[in-house]
Protein backbone atom coordinates (compact mmCIF):
# COMPACT_ATOMS: atom_id res chain seq x y z
CA UNK A 1 0.00 0.00 0.00
CA UNK A 2 1.54 3.30 -0.80
CA UNK A 3 1.28 6.39 1.17
CA UNK A 4 1.80 10.04 -0.04
CA UNK A 5 1.50 12.71 1.63
CA UNK A 6 1.48 16.52 0.40
CA UNK A 7 0.64 20.21 1.37
CA UNK A 8 -1.38 22.69 -0.20
CA UNK A 9 -0.75 26.53 0.68
CA UNK A 10 1.50 25.22 4.01
CA UNK A 11 5.31 23.09 4.00
CA UNK A 12 4.56 19.38 5.72
CA UNK A 13 7.13 18.85 8.09
CA UNK A 14 8.93 15.22 7.94
CA UNK A 15 8.19 14.60 11.73
CA UNK A 16 4.56 14.58 10.49
CA UNK A 17 5.25 12.41 7.73
CA UNK A 18 6.42 9.78 9.67
CA UNK A 19 3.28 10.23 11.99
CA UNK A 20 1.16 10.04 9.36
CA UNK A 21 2.21 6.91 7.45
CA UNK A 22 2.83 5.04 10.97
CA UNK A 23 -1.14 5.70 12.53
CA UNK A 24 -2.25 4.76 8.44
CA UNK A 25 -0.46 1.55 8.55
CA UNK A 26 -3.71 0.49 10.32
CA UNK A 27 -5.92 0.70 7.15
CA UNK A 28 -4.41 -2.19 5.95
CA UNK A 29 -5.46 -4.53 8.98
CA UNK A 30 -9.10 -3.00 7.59
CA UNK A 31 -9.10 -2.87 4.15
CA UNK A 32 -6.50 -5.21 2.25
CA UNK A 33 -7.97 -4.31 -1.32
CA UNK A 34 -6.58 -0.80 -0.55
CA UNK A 35 -3.76 0.48 -2.68
CA UNK A 36 -2.77 4.08 -2.60
CA UNK A 37 -3.85 6.54 0.45
CA UNK A 38 -3.05 10.14 -0.15
CA UNK A 39 -2.61 12.64 2.73
CA UNK A 40 -3.55 16.16 1.88
CA UNK A 41 -2.59 19.16 4.28
CA UNK A 42 -4.29 22.24 3.59
CA UNK A 43 -3.25 25.62 5.20
CA UNK A 44 -6.38 28.71 6.21
CA UNK A 45 -4.44 31.57 5.99
CA UNK A 46 -7.22 33.56 8.00
CA UNK A 47 -6.33 34.52 11.12
CA UNK A 48 -9.83 34.43 12.16
CA UNK A 49 -10.04 31.05 11.17
CA UNK A 50 -6.66 29.73 13.63
CA UNK A 51 -8.64 27.29 15.60
CA UNK A 52 -9.37 25.32 12.12
CA UNK A 53 -6.39 26.71 10.19
CA UNK A 54 -4.80 23.15 9.04
CA UNK A 55 -7.13 21.03 7.32
CA UNK A 56 -6.24 17.20 6.70
CA UNK A 57 -7.82 15.32 3.78
CA UNK A 58 -7.60 11.06 3.69
CA UNK A 59 -8.36 9.23 0.81
CA UNK A 60 -7.95 5.54 0.32
CA UNK A 61 -8.22 3.97 -3.28
CA UNK A 62 -8.31 0.55 -3.94
CA UNK A 63 -10.04 -1.88 -6.11
CA UNK A 64 -13.24 -1.62 -4.11
CA UNK A 65 -14.78 2.24 -3.40
CA UNK A 66 -12.92 5.19 -3.02
CA UNK A 67 -13.19 6.35 1.35
CA UNK A 68 -12.45 9.61 2.12
CA UNK A 69 -12.31 11.54 5.65
CA UNK A 70 -11.46 15.38 6.74
CA UNK A 71 -11.37 17.42 9.59
CA UNK A 72 -9.89 20.54 10.90
CA UNK A 73 -7.97 21.83 13.70
CA UNK A 74 -5.39 24.34 15.11
CA UNK A 75 -2.97 22.32 13.83
CA UNK A 76 -2.05 19.37 11.53
CA UNK A 77 -1.13 16.50 14.25
CA UNK A 78 -4.83 16.91 15.94
CA UNK A 79 -6.29 17.65 12.79
CA UNK A 80 -4.76 14.36 11.71
CA UNK A 81 -6.21 12.11 14.33
CA UNK A 82 -9.76 13.21 13.77
CA UNK A 83 -9.89 13.12 10.59
CA UNK A 84 -8.16 9.22 11.04
CA UNK A 85 -11.55 8.20 13.78
CA UNK A 86 -13.34 8.72 10.60
CA UNK A 87 -11.66 7.21 8.61
CA UNK A 88 -11.40 4.06 10.70
CA UNK A 89 -15.31 4.32 11.44
CA UNK A 90 -15.98 4.54 7.47
CA UNK A 91 -13.72 1.24 7.22
CA UNK A 92 -15.01 -0.81 9.87
CA UNK A 93 -18.40 -0.12 8.09
CA UNK A 94 -17.63 -0.89 4.87
CA UNK A 95 -15.98 -4.13 6.68
CA UNK A 96 -19.01 -4.86 8.23
CA UNK A 97 -20.80 -4.04 5.04
CA UNK A 98 -19.03 -6.42 2.86
CA UNK A 99 -19.56 -8.92 5.35
CA UNK A 100 -23.17 -8.50 5.70
CA UNK A 101 -23.62 -8.33 1.89
CA UNK A 102 -22.18 -12.18 1.53
CA UNK A 103 -25.07 -13.31 4.28
CA UNK A 104 -28.32 -11.50 3.56
CA UNK A 105 -29.63 -9.56 0.79
CA UNK A 106 -29.28 -5.86 0.77
CA UNK A 107 -32.92 -4.45 1.44
CA UNK A 108 -34.21 -1.57 -0.59
CA UNK A 109 -34.19 2.48 0.70
CA UNK A 110 -36.88 4.26 -0.09
CA UNK A 111 -35.76 6.81 -2.42
CA UNK A 112 -38.08 10.06 -3.01
CA UNK A 113 -37.65 11.87 -6.40
CA UNK A 114 -38.30 15.96 -6.64
CA UNK A 115 -40.41 15.00 -3.41
CA UNK A 116 -42.98 18.23 -2.59
CA UNK A 117 -41.00 20.20 0.73
CA UNK A 118 -37.47 19.56 -0.72
CA UNK A 119 -35.67 22.87 -1.07
CA UNK A 120 -35.61 24.31 -4.25
CA UNK A 121 -32.51 25.71 -5.69
CA UNK A 122 -32.23 28.68 -7.65
CA UNK A 123 -29.23 28.76 -9.68
CA UNK A 124 -27.81 32.30 -9.78
CA UNK A 125 -27.72 34.74 -12.56
CA UNK A 126 -24.86 33.27 -14.82
CA UNK A 127 -21.03 35.50 -14.35
CA UNK A 128 -19.89 36.86 -17.39
CA UNK A 129 -16.34 37.54 -16.42
CA UNK A 130 -13.93 35.03 -17.46
CA UNK A 131 -12.21 32.70 -14.89
CA UNK A 132 -7.92 33.75 -14.88
CA UNK A 133 -5.42 32.55 -12.87
CA UNK A 134 -6.68 28.67 -13.23
CA UNK A 135 -4.31 26.53 -10.86
CA UNK A 136 -3.74 22.97 -10.59
CA UNK A 137 -3.55 22.32 -6.85
CA UNK A 138 -3.87 18.57 -7.01
CA UNK A 139 -4.45 15.67 -9.66
CA UNK A 140 -7.63 16.75 -11.33
CA UNK A 141 -8.30 19.20 -9.51
CA UNK A 142 -8.09 23.22 -10.39
CA UNK A 143 -8.87 26.49 -8.39
CA UNK A 144 -9.01 29.26 -9.96
CA UNK A 145 -10.83 32.99 -9.49
CA UNK A 146 -12.84 35.03 -11.19
CA UNK A 147 -10.98 38.56 -13.12
CA UNK A 148 -11.22 41.41 -10.50
CA UNK A 149 -13.61 39.13 -8.15
CA UNK A 150 -12.76 37.69 -4.50
CA UNK A 151 -14.57 34.22 -5.75
CA UNK A 152 -12.44 31.14 -5.93
CA UNK A 153 -13.98 28.49 -8.19
CA UNK A 154 -12.45 24.99 -6.95
CA UNK A 155 -13.39 22.38 -9.72
CA UNK A 156 -12.33 18.57 -9.37
CA UNK A 157 -12.98 15.82 -12.35
CA UNK A 158 -13.53 12.38 -11.10
CA UNK A 159 -13.68 8.85 -13.02
CA UNK A 160 -17.34 7.19 -12.55
CA UNK A 161 -18.91 4.51 -14.21
CA UNK A 162 -22.36 4.01 -14.27
CA UNK A 163 -24.24 2.51 -10.92
CA UNK A 164 -27.31 1.83 -9.28
CA UNK A 165 -29.12 4.29 -6.61
CA UNK A 166 -28.35 1.01 -4.19
CA UNK A 167 -24.78 1.30 -5.09
CA UNK A 168 -24.70 4.97 -4.75
CA UNK A 169 -26.31 5.02 -1.42
CA UNK A 170 -23.52 2.68 -0.12
CA UNK A 171 -20.55 4.65 -1.60
CA UNK A 172 -22.16 7.73 -0.52
CA UNK A 173 -22.51 6.22 3.32
CA UNK A 174 -18.72 5.63 2.82
CA UNK A 175 -17.08 8.74 2.24
CA UNK A 176 -19.56 10.06 4.62
CA UNK A 177 -21.11 12.82 2.47
CA UNK A 178 -24.66 14.06 2.65
CA UNK A 179 -25.19 13.93 -0.93
CA UNK A 180 -23.10 11.95 -3.97
CA UNK A 181 -23.08 12.19 -8.01
CA UNK A 182 -23.18 9.74 -10.01
CA UNK A 183 -24.44 8.32 -13.38
CA UNK A 184 -27.85 6.24 -12.85
CA UNK A 185 -26.92 3.27 -14.76
CA UNK A 186 -30.73 2.36 -15.52
CA UNK A 187 -31.76 6.25 -17.03
CA UNK A 188 -27.39 7.22 -17.79
CA UNK A 189 -27.81 10.62 -16.76
CA UNK A 190 -26.35 12.85 -14.31
CA UNK A 191 -27.86 12.28 -10.90
CA UNK A 192 -27.34 13.28 -7.09
CA UNK A 193 -28.06 11.76 -4.77
CA UNK A 194 -29.00 13.17 -1.30
CA UNK A 195 -29.83 12.34 2.33
CA UNK A 196 -33.42 13.57 3.47
CA UNK A 197 -33.83 12.13 6.78
CA UNK A 198 -33.73 9.22 8.54
CA UNK A 199 -33.81 5.80 6.01
CA UNK A 200 -34.87 8.33 3.24
CA UNK A 201 -32.77 9.81 0.36
CA UNK A 202 -33.81 12.07 -2.72
CA UNK A 203 -32.15 11.48 -6.40
CA UNK A 204 -31.94 14.74 -8.48
CA UNK A 205 -31.24 14.20 -12.38
CA UNK A 206 -30.35 15.92 -15.21
CA UNK A 207 -32.08 16.10 -18.62
CA UNK A 208 -30.99 18.01 -21.36
CA UNK A 209 -33.39 19.91 -23.77
CA UNK A 210 -32.86 19.12 -27.77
Amino acid sequence: MDIVVAGRHTDVPERFREFAEAKLAKVAQYDSRAQLVRVEVVHEPNPRQADTAKTVEITVRGKGPVIRAEASAGDMFSAFDVAMGKLMQQERRANDRRKSRHKVSRRTLPVVEGAIGDPVLVAPEPVVEEAVEAVTVAEGTVESSLADSPVVIREKTHKASPMSVEDAIYQMELVGHPFFLFVDQATRLPSVLYHRHGWTYGVLRLETED
